[in-house]
């Protein structure tokens, strides 16, 4: 049996769902590194890994990392899966 790598314990799904597709496009960026991301994007890394690993986090984080992304808000919830 499978197990899972990380345990999401009481966190909303929803919101680990977005953590991951932040991780995913960071990656699809070229950075192998959250922290390096968070760093050049003037972002503060904490947050930001709080963000990648589905702790609740604010629109305004959020939004400040879409646009270090260069993505929109539609085009971010519209990529991600159902």
């Amino acid at each position: 049996m499978a197990k899972e790598s990380k345990n999401t314990g009481d966190r909303n799904p929803q919101i680990v769902q977005i953590g991951k597709h932040l991780q995913h496009l960071r990656k699809q960026l070229g950075y192998t590194s959250a922290e390096k991301f968070a760093w050049e994007n003037n972002i503060n890394r904490v947050q930001y890994w709080r963000m990648e690993n589905g702790q609740n986090f604010s629109l305004e984080s959020l939004l400040k990392v879409l646009d270090a992304m260069h993505i929109s808000l539609q085009e971010f919830f519209s990529s991600l899966d159902s």
